[in-house]
Formats: structure tokens, C-alpha cells, sequence
């Protein structure tokens, strides 16, 4: 019986691991897809993190060496679990302190896509959805530290509406990809020292990302196929 269980499991897992980035990437898809919406419907609290909550489940399950994942895992069912309950209780600096633990978690995640991405001797999709993953993920988690920032010290930016966890990913999308329109700014120190370092971490990203997708491409093995 334990026998067919453990070969269950195996036949469950081994098809997932195999496409564990292209399942990642449609679900911060999903997310970030999700999040206006949910806004403009007034829904973007606990509905909105269940989403953000999944897209972190499925970028932990593939990160890291196996003995971390377990670790991981209960942080983020600790953090998920423990985020409503200090909410409901009224502490409002502890429950964005909760959010601020699946940041870490989901920059962890982002590391271990990156190195994934590239680790590649060949270009194929997986090592492609893990480059783009590790993209969104790093945008999504950086909007979601915005938003903490915010929670613990009000005025830690400026915007002509709400500070939303939606507005939050929005601002750090538009700060990953340069584009500056400023109608979101960041006014304290810290938070724009995060702006600069998520900036010009965006920056090097696609240009590394780039020069090594380009170089194993012009490879005589990778041409041939």
C-alpha cells in the first residue's frame, strides 16, 4: 500500500517538476492579470493574496535543494495563515510584517529561478519560463515590499489615490521596466533606494539574460537543432 502511494506521488510529481517554470509562469500571469481586476471590483484583499499566495507555493515547490523546501513551505503557510489572523486582531504593523516574510520567501524563489534560468547549457522552454518567472516574481515581490513599506510608515509614497498591494505592483512594474511615469513616487529614503536597486536590477537582468540566451543560441549544437 505505501508502495503505491509513494509511486502515486511520483507519477504526480515528475510530470510537474518537468514543467514546474512554464506552470509558475502562467500563474503570476494569472496574478498580476488578477490584480487590477480585483481592484476595481473592491477585491483586492484576502481574494487578491490567495492569488499571490499560490503564485509563491508554485515558485517554492521548484526552488532550491530539496532539504529547504519543507522550510519554506511552513514559512509561507505560517505567514499565510498568521497575515488574517493579525489582521483581524488589529495589528496592523505585525500583519504587513507577515506580508513582509512571503517578500523574502518570494525573492528566495526569484534567486533560485535566476540560477535555474542561468544554469543552462541549452535554450528550451523551461529555462525560458524560469528567466520570465524569475522576472515577474521579482516585480510582484518588490511591489508587495512597496506595499509594507507603506503599511509600516504612511506617507513612505506619494499617489493622487489609495496605496493599494494592486497600485504597489503596479509602481514597481513601471520602476522594473524604466518607465517612469510618476504619478506614483517614493518619498522616504529606503524606499527609493529599493527603486534604484530594483531599477537597475531590471536593466541588468535583460541585458545579461539577453547576451546568454544569444550565446548558447549561436552555439554550433543549438544551431543544428
Amino acid at each position: 500500500m505505501k508502495s503505491d502511494r509513494n509511486r502515486t506521488l511520483r507519477d504526480f510529481a515528475e510530470p510537474y517538476l518537468r514543467h514546474r517554470y512554464s506552470i509558475l509562469f502562467y500563474t503570476l500571469l494569472l496574478t498580476m492579470v488578477a490584480a487590477p481586476v480585483l481592484s476595481a471590483l473592491k477585491l483586492h484583499g484576502t481574494l487578491f493574496e490567495s492569488f499571490v499566495a499560490a503564485s509563491l507555493l508554485a515558485a517554492i515547490i521548484p526552488a532550491g535543494p530539496v532539504r529547504s523546501r519543507p522550510i519554506l513551505l511552513v514559512l509561507l503557510i505560517v505567514a499565510w495563515l498568521a497575515r488574517p489572523l493579525t489582521d483581524w486582531l488589529g495589528h496592523s504593523v505585525l500583519s504587513a510584517l507577515t506580508m513582509g516574510i512571503w517578500t523574502v520567501i518570494g525573492l528566495l524563489a526569484t534567486v533560485a529561478a535566476l540560477r535555474f534560468a542561468m544554469a543552462a547549457t541549452k535554450v528550451d522552454a523551461e529555462h525560458l519560463y524560469a528567466a520570465l518567472s524569475a522576472y515577474l516574481l521579482a516585480g510582484t515581490c518588490f511591489g508587495l515590499l512597496y506595499w509594507v513599506l507603506e503599511q509600516i510608515q504612511s506617507g513612505t509614497f506619494a499617489a493622487s489615490g489609495e496605496f493599494s498591494q494592486a497600485s504597489a505592483i503596479y509602481f514597481s512594474f513601471v520602476t522594473l521596466a524604466t518607465l517612469g511615469y510618476g504619478d506614483i513616487a517614493p518619498r522616504a529614503d529606503v524606499a527609493r533606494g529599493l527603486a534604484i536597486v530594483e531599477g537597475v536590477g531590471g536593466q541588468l537582468f535583460l541585458a545579461v539574460l539577453v547576451a546568454r540566451l544569444v550565446s548558447l543560441y549561436s552555439k554550433p549544437g543549438n544551431q543544428s537543432s
